[in-house]
Protein backbone atom coordinates (compact mmCIF):
# COMPACT_ATOMS: atom_id res chain seq x y z
CA UNK A 1 0.00 0.00 0.00
CA UNK A 2 1.14 3.51 -0.65
CA UNK A 3 -0.11 5.88 1.87
CA UNK A 4 0.05 9.71 2.35
CA UNK A 5 0.87 11.17 5.88
CA UNK A 6 0.66 14.81 6.35
CA UNK A 7 2.10 16.44 9.42
CA UNK A 8 5.00 13.45 8.37
CA UNK A 9 7.52 15.44 10.55
CA UNK A 10 5.10 15.87 13.48
CA UNK A 11 5.59 14.25 16.99
CA UNK A 12 2.40 11.32 16.13
CA UNK A 13 2.61 12.16 12.42
CA UNK A 14 6.51 10.50 12.33
CA UNK A 15 5.68 8.01 14.58
CA UNK A 16 2.83 6.73 12.25
CA UNK A 17 4.86 6.79 9.10
CA UNK A 18 7.57 4.67 10.85
CA UNK A 19 4.92 2.07 11.82
CA UNK A 20 3.83 2.22 8.33
CA UNK A 21 7.39 1.70 6.65
CA UNK A 22 8.29 -0.96 9.35
CA UNK A 23 5.39 -2.97 7.92
CA UNK A 24 6.14 -2.89 4.94
CA UNK A 25 3.93 -0.02 3.44
CA UNK A 26 5.54 3.26 0.88
CA UNK A 27 4.70 6.48 2.66
CA UNK A 28 5.18 9.49 1.23
CA UNK A 29 5.13 12.51 3.83
CA UNK A 30 4.38 15.68 3.66
CA UNK A 31 5.12 18.81 6.04
CA UNK A 32 5.78 22.34 5.85
CA UNK A 33 8.34 22.51 8.54
CA UNK A 34 6.48 25.89 10.55
CA UNK A 35 8.24 27.34 13.57
CA UNK A 36 4.98 26.49 15.22
CA UNK A 37 8.10 24.92 17.77
CA UNK A 38 11.50 24.65 17.70
CA UNK A 39 12.21 22.95 13.75
CA UNK A 40 14.99 21.33 15.30
CA UNK A 41 12.93 19.04 16.95
CA UNK A 42 11.17 18.15 13.59
CA UNK A 43 14.56 17.75 11.93
CA UNK A 44 15.16 15.03 14.17
CA UNK A 45 12.17 13.24 13.62
CA UNK A 46 12.39 13.81 9.51
CA UNK A 47 16.21 12.51 10.00
CA UNK A 48 15.26 9.10 11.67
CA UNK A 49 12.41 8.51 8.53
CA UNK A 50 14.81 10.04 5.69
CA UNK A 51 17.14 7.08 5.95
CA UNK A 52 14.25 4.30 5.32
CA UNK A 53 14.10 3.19 1.62
CA UNK A 54 9.98 3.28 1.46
CA UNK A 55 9.41 6.63 2.75
CA UNK A 56 9.84 10.30 0.47
CA UNK A 57 9.33 13.51 1.73
CA UNK A 58 7.68 16.68 0.42
CA UNK A 59 7.83 19.65 1.89
CA UNK A 60 4.61 21.47 1.05
CA UNK A 61 1.70 23.03 3.28
CA UNK A 62 -1.67 21.14 3.27
CA UNK A 63 -3.02 24.25 2.35
CA UNK A 64 -1.28 24.63 -1.04
CA UNK A 65 -3.28 22.78 -3.64
CA UNK A 66 -1.47 23.08 -6.93
CA UNK A 67 1.66 21.67 -5.58
CA UNK A 68 -0.84 18.88 -3.90
CA UNK A 69 -2.50 18.32 -7.08
CA UNK A 70 0.95 17.99 -9.26
CA UNK A 71 1.98 15.39 -6.42
CA UNK A 72 -1.64 13.12 -6.64
CA UNK A 73 -1.38 13.03 -10.11
CA UNK A 74 2.23 11.75 -10.01
CA UNK A 75 0.93 9.05 -7.54
CA UNK A 76 -1.82 6.89 -6.89
CA UNK A 77 -2.66 7.10 -2.71
CA UNK A 78 -4.15 3.86 -1.28
CA UNK A 79 -4.99 6.83 1.91
CA UNK A 80 -4.74 9.73 3.09
CA UNK A 81 -3.93 10.21 6.71
CA UNK A 82 -4.64 13.76 7.33
CA UNK A 83 -2.02 14.52 10.97
CA UNK A 84 -0.71 17.33 9.81
CA UNK A 85 -2.14 20.64 12.31
CA UNK A 86 -1.65 23.80 14.08
CA UNK A 87 -1.84 22.44 18.03
CA UNK A 88 -1.89 24.41 21.28
CA UNK A 89 -4.93 25.56 23.52
CA UNK A 90 -3.62 28.44 24.73
CA UNK A 91 -1.59 29.63 21.37
CA UNK A 92 -4.52 29.57 19.37
CA UNK A 93 -5.73 32.48 21.74
CA UNK A 94 -2.30 34.50 20.44
CA UNK A 95 -2.65 33.79 16.65
CA UNK A 96 -5.97 32.03 15.56
CA UNK A 97 -5.48 32.37 11.62
CA UNK A 98 -2.92 29.45 11.21
CA UNK A 99 -5.37 27.25 13.36
CA UNK A 100 -8.42 27.98 10.43
CA UNK A 101 -5.82 27.88 7.72
CA UNK A 102 -4.36 24.57 8.86
CA UNK A 103 -7.18 22.33 10.65
CA UNK A 104 -10.23 23.44 7.79
CA UNK A 105 -8.66 24.95 4.70
CA UNK A 106 -5.80 22.37 4.70
CA UNK A 107 -8.48 19.25 5.40
CA UNK A 108 -10.96 20.63 3.28
CA UNK A 109 -8.09 20.90 0.12
CA UNK A 110 -7.14 17.17 1.16
CA UNK A 111 -10.84 16.62 0.90
CA UNK A 112 -11.05 17.67 -2.64
CA UNK A 113 -7.79 16.09 -3.29
CA UNK A 114 -9.03 12.52 -2.79
CA UNK A 115 -12.32 12.75 -4.30
CA UNK A 116 -10.86 14.07 -7.48
CA UNK A 117 -8.22 11.54 -7.37
CA UNK A 118 -10.37 8.63 -5.92
CA UNK A 119 -8.72 8.28 -2.35
CA UNK A 120 -11.27 6.24 -0.87
CA UNK A 121 -10.14 6.33 2.73
CA UNK A 122 -9.63 9.17 5.18
CA UNK A 123 -8.38 9.52 8.56
CA UNK A 124 -8.62 12.94 10.34
CA UNK A 125 -6.80 13.47 13.97
CA UNK A 126 -8.81 15.21 16.10
CA UNK A 127 -8.75 16.25 19.58
CA UNK A 128 -10.01 15.73 23.08
CA UNK A 129 -10.32 19.56 23.29
CA UNK A 130 -13.76 19.28 21.64
CA UNK A 131 -15.44 18.23 24.31
CA UNK A 132 -15.28 21.77 26.32
CA UNK A 133 -15.95 21.61 30.16
CA UNK A 134 -19.75 20.86 30.50
CA UNK A 135 -20.00 17.17 29.58
CA UNK A 136 -19.37 14.57 32.03
CA UNK A 137 -16.61 12.45 32.11
CA UNK A 138 -15.90 10.27 30.70
CA UNK A 139 -16.21 11.71 27.22
CA UNK A 140 -17.85 9.07 24.86
CA UNK A 141 -18.11 9.80 21.18
CA UNK A 142 -21.44 10.69 21.27
CA UNK A 143 -21.37 13.35 23.88
CA UNK A 144 -21.71 17.22 22.44
CA UNK A 145 -18.98 19.07 21.40
CA UNK A 146 -20.83 21.96 19.74
CA UNK A 147 -19.05 24.83 22.74
CA UNK A 148 -15.38 24.68 22.01
CA UNK A 149 -13.20 26.82 24.84
CA UNK A 150 -10.63 28.14 21.85
CA UNK A 151 -9.93 28.44 18.26
CA UNK A 152 -7.74 25.75 18.30
CA UNK A 153 -11.15 23.28 18.97
CA UNK A 154 -13.12 24.87 17.13
CA UNK A 155 -11.15 24.17 13.97
CA UNK A 156 -11.05 20.79 14.70
CA UNK A 157 -15.00 20.70 15.26
CA UNK A 158 -14.50 22.36 11.63
CA UNK A 159 -12.46 19.74 10.33
CA UNK A 160 -14.54 16.79 11.49
CA UNK A 161 -17.93 18.62 10.10
CA UNK A 162 -15.85 18.61 6.40
CA UNK A 163 -15.02 14.93 6.91
CA UNK A 164 -18.58 14.25 7.61
CA UNK A 165 -19.81 15.89 4.57
CA UNK A 166 -17.44 14.39 2.10
CA UNK A 167 -18.56 11.09 3.53
CA UNK A 168 -22.19 11.92 3.25
CA UNK A 169 -21.99 13.70 -0.48
CA UNK A 170 -19.17 11.40 -2.02
CA UNK A 171 -19.29 8.06 -0.35
CA UNK A 172 -16.22 8.82 1.43
CA UNK A 173 -14.81 6.27 3.66
CA UNK A 174 -13.56 8.14 6.69
CA UNK A 175 -11.81 7.40 10.65
CA UNK A 176 -12.00 10.50 13.20
CA UNK A 177 -9.63 10.09 15.90
CA UNK A 178 -9.84 12.17 18.99
CA UNK A 179 -6.41 12.20 20.59
CA UNK A 180 -6.15 12.24 24.36
CA UNK A 181 -3.06 14.38 25.96
CA UNK A 182 -0.29 12.58 23.55
CA UNK A 183 3.48 12.28 25.53
CA UNK A 184 6.13 10.01 24.52
CA UNK A 185 10.03 10.71 22.99
CA UNK A 186 9.96 14.02 20.85
CA UNK A 187 6.92 15.09 22.11
CA UNK A 188 5.33 18.62 21.77
CA UNK A 189 7.39 20.63 23.65
CA UNK A 190 4.47 22.63 24.82
CA UNK A 191 2.79 19.72 26.78
CA UNK A 192 3.46 19.06 30.43
CA UNK A 193 5.41 15.64 30.26
CA UNK A 194 8.27 17.53 27.90
CA UNK A 195 8.51 20.67 30.14
CA UNK A 196 8.32 19.09 33.49
CA UNK A 197 10.95 16.78 32.37
CA UNK A 198 13.20 19.50 30.69
CA UNK A 199 12.66 22.27 34.03
CA UNK A 200 12.89 19.67 36.73
CA UNK A 201 16.58 18.41 34.83
CA UNK A 202 18.14 21.70 34.24
CA UNK A 203 16.67 23.37 37.78
CA UNK A 204 14.42 25.80 36.25
CA UNK A 205 11.49 26.73 37.75
CA UNK A 206 8.30 24.47 37.16
CA UNK A 207 5.32 26.73 36.07
CA UNK A 208 1.82 25.68 37.27
CA UNK A 209 -1.55 27.22 35.66
CA UNK A 210 -4.14 26.51 38.48
CA UNK A 211 -3.59 24.32 41.26
CA UNK A 212 -2.40 21.75 39.58
CA UNK A 213 -5.19 19.37 40.07
CA UNK A 214 -6.82 19.47 36.54
CA UNK A 215 -6.72 16.33 35.06
CA UNK A 216 -5.20 14.83 31.69
CA UNK A 217 -5.79 11.34 30.09
CA UNK A 218 -2.28 11.15 28.86
CA UNK A 219 -1.68 8.34 26.04
CA UNK A 220 1.38 7.26 25.30
CA UNK A 221 2.37 7.93 21.43
CA UNK A 222 3.10 4.47 20.19
CA UNK A 223 -0.68 3.32 21.37
CA UNK A 224 -1.55 6.26 19.55
CA UNK A 225 0.19 5.76 16.43
CA UNK A 226 -0.96 1.91 16.37
CA UNK A 227 -4.47 3.05 16.67
CA UNK A 228 -4.32 5.59 13.90
CA UNK A 229 -3.03 2.64 11.72
CA UNK A 230 -5.80 0.43 13.07
CA UNK A 231 -8.17 3.17 11.67
CA UNK A 232 -7.19 2.18 8.24
CA UNK A 233 -9.81 -0.51 7.93
CA UNK A 234 -13.04 0.21 6.04
CA UNK A 235 -15.53 1.67 8.70
CA UNK A 236 -18.03 4.17 6.45
CA UNK A 237 -17.65 7.20 8.65
CA UNK A 238 -17.20 6.81 12.61
CA UNK A 239 -15.57 8.84 15.50
CA UNK A 240 -13.34 7.02 17.85
CA UNK A 241 -12.02 7.73 21.19
CA UNK A 242 -8.10 6.95 21.63
CA UNK A 243 -7.03 7.57 25.50
CA UNK A 244 -5.63 6.00 28.16
CA UNK A 245 -8.90 5.75 30.08
CA UNK A 246 -6.51 6.31 33.18
CA UNK A 247 -6.51 9.89 33.59
CA UNK A 248 -3.82 11.44 36.29
CA UNK A 249 -3.50 15.05 37.41
CA UNK A 250 -0.77 17.47 36.49
CA UNK A 251 0.97 17.42 40.28
CA UNK A 252 0.77 13.69 39.99
CA UNK A 253 2.57 13.60 37.20
CA UNK A 254 4.40 16.26 38.44
CA UNK A 255 5.99 14.00 41.28
CA UNK A 256 6.20 11.00 39.29
CA UNK A 257 8.55 12.69 37.23
CA UNK A 258 10.56 13.79 40.53
CA UNK A 259 10.69 10.46 41.49
CA UNK A 260 11.92 9.37 38.19
CA UNK A 261 14.67 12.00 37.86
CA UNK A 262 15.28 11.90 41.93
CA UNK A 263 15.24 15.59 41.49
CA UNK A 264 12.69 18.58 43.53
CA UNK A 265 10.74 20.56 41.47
CA UNK A 266 10.68 24.52 42.46
CA UNK A 267 7.37 25.18 41.70
CA UNK A 268 5.64 28.75 40.41
CA UNK A 269 1.60 28.47 40.91
CA UNK A 270 0.20 30.87 38.10
CA UNK A 271 -3.64 31.44 37.30
CA UNK A 272 -5.33 29.27 35.55
CA UNK A 273 -6.14 29.67 32.14
CA UNK A 274 -9.74 30.02 30.67
CA UNK A 275 -9.13 27.96 27.61
CA UNK A 276 -7.90 25.03 29.23
CA UNK A 277 -10.31 22.18 30.33
CA UNK A 278 -10.55 21.03 33.74
CA UNK A 279 -10.09 17.59 32.70
CA UNK A 280 -9.70 15.18 29.84
CA UNK A 281 -11.11 11.69 30.48
CA UNK A 282 -11.59 8.88 27.23
CA UNK A 283 -14.38 6.59 27.46
CA UNK A 284 -12.74 3.78 25.13
CA UNK A 285 -15.69 1.89 24.83
CA UNK A 286 -15.48 1.87 20.92
CA UNK A 287 -12.11 1.61 20.21
CA UNK A 288 -12.00 -2.14 21.07
CA UNK A 289 -15.17 -2.66 19.17
CA UNK A 290 -14.46 -1.11 15.66
CA UNK A 291 -10.31 -1.16 16.13
CA UNK A 292 -9.30 -4.01 18.15
CA UNK A 293 -7.33 -1.37 19.77
CA UNK A 294 -6.68 -0.79 23.74
CA UNK A 295 -3.56 1.25 25.01
CA UNK A 296 -0.95 -0.74 26.44
CA UNK A 297 1.89 1.48 28.33
CA UNK A 298 1.29 2.37 31.65
CA UNK A 299 1.79 6.58 32.49
CA UNK A 300 5.28 5.85 34.28
CA UNK A 301 6.51 3.37 31.47
CA UNK A 302 5.55 5.99 29.00
CA UNK A 303 7.60 9.10 31.01
CA UNK A 304 10.63 6.42 31.67
CA UNK A 305 10.38 6.15 27.88
CA UNK A 306 10.46 9.97 27.51
CA UNK A 307 13.21 10.65 30.15
CA UNK A 308 15.25 7.88 28.49
CA UNK A 309 15.10 10.10 25.29
CA UNK A 310 15.35 13.44 26.75
CA UNK A 311 18.79 12.26 28.25
CA UNK A 312 19.80 10.88 25.42
CA UNK A 313 19.22 13.87 23.44
CA UNK A 314 19.81 16.52 26.05
CA UNK A 315 22.05 18.40 23.73
CA UNK A 316 19.30 19.26 22.05
CA UNK A 317 16.11 18.58 24.32
CA UNK A 318 17.36 21.04 26.98
CA UNK A 319 17.74 23.99 24.29
CA UNK A 320 14.02 23.62 23.21
CA UNK A 321 11.78 26.44 24.03
CA UNK A 322 9.16 25.54 26.45
CA UNK A 323 7.75 28.78 27.64
CA UNK A 324 4.26 30.24 27.37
Amino acid sequence: MHYLVTGAAGFIGSRVAELLVDEGHHVSGLDNLNNAYDPRLKQWRLDRLSSRRCFDFHQVDVCDRPALDRLFVKTRFDAILNLAARAGVRQSLIDPWPFLETNITGTLTLLELARTHGVHKFILASTSSLYGTHNPVPYSENTDTSRPLSPYAASKKGAEALCHSYHHLYGLDVSVLRYFTVFGPAGRPDMSVFRFVQWIRESRPVIIYGDGQQSRDFTYVDDIAKGTILALKPVGYTVVNLGSDKPASLMTVLHMIERILGKRAQIEFRPAHPADMNATWADITRAPEVLQWNPTVTLEDGIMKFVEWYDQNRTLASDIETSG
